[in-house]
């Protein structure tokens, strides 16, 4: 779910953990910022501030 929320996001305002977080909670998914992060990383995602410098170079 997480990497599917980073490919539909919007490269010029890439989501956050925590706007990942609010996003499942709203869908009954109950989980913490730093286990979102834990996952992001095992899948070699890049944080929101790095995948947003990236599309601001292109």
């Amino acid at each position: 779910m997480i990497r599917a929320m980073i490919q539909a996001e919007s490269p010029q305002k890439p989501l956050s953990d925590s706007k990942i977080v609010e996003a499942l909670e709203k869908k009954g998914v109950e989980i913490a910022r730093r286990t979102v992060a834990k996952y992001r990383e095992a899948e070699g995602i890049e944080a929101a501030s790095v995948r947003k410098a990236r599309a601001a170079l292109r």
